[in-house]
Protein backbone atom coordinates (compact mmCIF):
# COMPACT_ATOMS: atom_id res chain seq x y z
CA UNK A 1 0.00 0.00 0.00
CA UNK A 2 2.76 2.47 0.90
CA UNK A 3 4.55 1.72 -2.40
CA UNK A 4 1.36 2.52 -4.32
CA UNK A 5 0.89 5.71 -2.33
CA UNK A 6 4.51 6.69 -2.97
CA UNK A 7 4.11 6.00 -6.70
CA UNK A 8 0.89 8.05 -6.92
CA UNK A 9 2.46 10.93 -4.99
CA UNK A 10 5.49 10.89 -7.25
CA UNK A 11 3.32 10.91 -10.39
CA UNK A 12 1.21 13.77 -9.02
CA UNK A 13 4.29 15.86 -8.18
CA UNK A 14 5.80 15.12 -11.56
CA UNK A 15 2.59 16.19 -13.26
CA UNK A 16 2.37 19.39 -11.23
CA UNK A 17 5.95 20.30 -11.99
CA UNK A 18 5.28 19.78 -15.70
CA UNK A 19 2.28 22.12 -15.52
CA UNK A 20 4.28 24.74 -13.67
CA UNK A 21 7.01 24.45 -16.26
CA UNK A 22 4.53 25.13 -19.07
CA UNK A 23 3.51 28.43 -17.47
CA UNK A 24 7.07 29.69 -17.13
CA UNK A 25 8.14 28.82 -20.69
CA UNK A 26 5.26 30.54 -22.49
CA UNK A 27 6.56 33.45 -24.53
CA UNK A 28 5.41 36.83 -23.32
CA UNK A 29 2.54 38.21 -25.33
CA UNK A 30 3.77 40.89 -27.65
CA UNK A 31 2.62 44.40 -26.91
CA UNK A 32 1.06 46.10 -29.89
CA UNK A 33 3.39 48.62 -31.44
CA UNK A 34 2.58 52.23 -30.57
CA UNK A 35 1.67 54.16 -33.70
CA UNK A 36 4.23 56.76 -34.67
CA UNK A 37 3.88 60.07 -36.43
CA UNK A 38 6.20 61.79 -38.87
CA UNK A 39 9.04 63.99 -37.65
CA UNK A 40 7.29 67.02 -39.13
CA UNK A 41 4.09 66.20 -37.22
CA UNK A 42 6.05 65.63 -34.00
CA UNK A 43 7.78 68.98 -34.44
CA UNK A 44 4.47 70.77 -35.06
CA UNK A 45 2.92 69.08 -32.02
CA UNK A 46 5.84 70.10 -29.79
CA UNK A 47 5.63 73.69 -31.04
CA UNK A 48 1.87 73.79 -30.43
CA UNK A 49 2.33 72.42 -26.92
CA UNK A 50 4.91 75.13 -26.19
CA UNK A 51 2.69 77.87 -27.66
CA UNK A 52 -0.33 76.75 -25.67
CA UNK A 53 1.76 76.51 -22.50
CA UNK A 54 3.02 80.08 -23.02
CA UNK A 55 -0.48 81.41 -23.67
CA UNK A 56 -1.81 79.60 -20.62
CA UNK A 57 0.92 81.00 -18.39
CA UNK A 58 -0.06 84.55 -19.44
CA UNK A 59 -3.81 83.89 -19.04
CA UNK A 60 -4.28 84.36 -22.77
CA UNK A 61 -5.26 80.83 -23.75
CA UNK A 62 -8.29 80.58 -25.97
CA UNK A 63 -10.45 77.48 -25.62
CA UNK A 64 -10.14 76.89 -29.37
CA UNK A 65 -6.36 76.57 -28.99
CA UNK A 66 -6.73 74.17 -26.08
CA UNK A 67 -9.29 72.05 -27.94
CA UNK A 68 -7.15 71.93 -31.08
CA UNK A 69 -4.12 70.84 -29.04
CA UNK A 70 -6.13 68.04 -27.41
CA UNK A 71 -7.31 66.90 -30.85
CA UNK A 72 -3.71 66.92 -32.13
CA UNK A 73 -2.53 64.87 -29.15
CA UNK A 74 -5.34 62.36 -29.69
CA UNK A 75 -4.41 62.08 -33.37
CA UNK A 76 -0.77 61.55 -32.39
CA UNK A 77 -1.77 58.61 -30.18
CA UNK A 78 -3.52 57.09 -33.20
CA UNK A 79 -0.56 57.76 -35.51
CA UNK A 80 -2.44 60.17 -37.80
CA UNK A 81 0.27 62.61 -38.90
CA UNK A 82 -1.96 64.63 -41.26
CA UNK A 83 -4.48 65.39 -38.52
CA UNK A 84 -1.69 66.20 -36.06
CA UNK A 85 -0.26 68.74 -38.51
CA UNK A 86 -3.66 70.33 -39.13
CA UNK A 87 -4.72 70.54 -35.47
CA UNK A 88 -1.29 71.59 -34.20
CA UNK A 89 -1.27 74.46 -36.71
CA UNK A 90 -4.69 75.61 -35.47
CA UNK A 91 -3.57 75.33 -31.84
CA UNK A 92 -0.43 77.40 -32.45
CA UNK A 93 -2.33 80.00 -34.48
CA UNK A 94 -5.02 80.40 -31.84
CA UNK A 95 -2.44 80.58 -29.04
CA UNK A 96 -0.55 83.33 -30.92
CA UNK A 97 -3.78 85.26 -31.44
CA UNK A 98 -4.59 85.00 -27.74
CA UNK A 99 -1.16 86.36 -26.88
CA UNK A 100 -1.53 89.17 -29.44
CA UNK A 101 -4.83 90.11 -27.87
CA UNK A 102 -2.98 91.07 -24.69
CA UNK A 103 -1.58 94.07 -26.59
CA UNK A 104 -5.03 95.39 -27.58
CA UNK A 105 -6.16 98.54 -25.78
CA UNK A 106 -8.71 98.16 -23.04
CA UNK A 107 -12.23 98.97 -24.11
CA UNK A 108 -13.90 101.71 -22.17
CA UNK A 109 -17.67 101.80 -22.37
CA UNK A 110 -19.50 105.07 -21.72
CA UNK A 111 -16.56 107.04 -20.51
CA UNK A 112 -15.37 110.59 -20.44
Amino acid sequence: MSKALLALTSIALLGLSACADLQSTKPAEAQPAKPTISAEAQSALSAAQADVKTAKSKNALWTTADNALKAAETAAEKGDSATVLKDAKVASDQAHKGLAQLNYPLLKVGGD
